[in-house]
């Protein structure tokens, strides 16, 4: 191979790297509700260049806080022997590379925010701080799992701002929904770690409350997102029958996702988290644009 060649090939190697370290697949738990956000502020299609801002926006908010968690559990991934082979603590990438892909991505949200409106930039801080706060929240509080909920619920907000520059309580309750229902998934998925997190002396729900009682709690949650998306469903201008007959396909999905993840066996909780809400938050998207064109 000539060295022509061998750089470009390094190159993708280290993206496809970084966006696997990052898992880049899991932005489809924040970006549908954004796109479903902005096509009911817009009561139909949204300008074609603030859509594209959103999703930029989105997807480079989430890469700068997941390339910080990385970077700050670096030294707790190497200990954990579901997540010692992550690209960091494997070598794999250098900090320095990550820090400044961690930068770019902050730089670029601050530009799109600034780009779109006065109250998008004057937020955009206060988004930064809880996506970027959220890394933290481990060592010190079990509530790490409500932080998390709080960050992908700011991009239904979001995504509200830009398309009208202003706050409503629709919003406010899209984003209910989310922070209910990532609570509830990310409680489910650090079962996975309940004894790791124990030994480390790291907060989470099942650290603390064990695991039986911590897939209790989320599937409590999750009751909680579907009676936050029927009461968006009366709340809302412009929600009618397709909306809430896709909160009760929500709702069976929801049954089903529990039912694949018992205390004595968390061999399928992967299928659940990832499979599950990724069909919950597409359905969301697709009710809302389907309403709002409709509308």
């Amino acid at each position: 191979m000539t060295s022509a060649n061998a750089e470009p090939l390094g190159v993708w190697k280290k993206t496809g790297t970084f966006l696997e370290m990052i898992k880049i697949s899991h932005t489809v738990f924040a970006l549908p509700f954004a796109i479903g956000a902005a096509f009911l502020a817009a009561a139909g299609v949204p300008s074609l260049p603030v859509l594209a801002k959103i999703i930029g926006a989105v997807v480079l908010a989430r890469t700068a806080s997941m390339s910080f968690n990385r970077l700050v559990d670096h030294r707790i991934d190497a200990q954990n022997p579901r997540t010692a082979t992550r690209a960091l603590p494997a070598g794999e990438l250098s900090r320095g590379f990550v820090i400044a892909v961690t930068i770019g991505c902050v730089a670029g949200f601050l530009a799109i925010a600034a780009s779109l409106n006065p109250l998008a930039l004057q937020l955009a801080p206060v988004v930064l701080v809880v996506l970027l706060g959220y890394s933290l929240t481990k060592r010190f509080t079990a509530l790490c799992h409500a932080v998390l909920g709080l960050a992908l619920g700011l991009a239904p907000v979001g995504a509200w701002v830009a398309v009208r520059g202003e706050l409503d309580w629709t919003p406010a309750l899209l984003a209910l929904v989310v922070l209910l229902w990532t609570t509830g998934f990310d409680v489910i998925y650090a079962c996975m770690d309940e004894a790791f997190d124990r030994k480390a002396g790291l907060f989470s729900i099942p650290a603390r409350l064990g695991i039986p009682r911590a897939l209790r709690l989320a599937a409590a949650l999750h009751i909680g997102m579907v009676a936050a998306l029927v009461g968006l469903w009366w709340y809302a201008d412009g929600l009618n029958t397709i909306f809430l007959c896709t909160t009760g396909v929500v709702s069976a999905l929801l049954i089903y996702e529990h039912a694949l993840v018992r205390p004595d066996d968390l061999s399928r909780v992967n299928r659940a988290f990832f499979t599950m809400n990724g069909i919950i938050s597409f359905l969301v998207m697709a009710s809302l644009i389907a309403e709002s064109v409709v509308a």
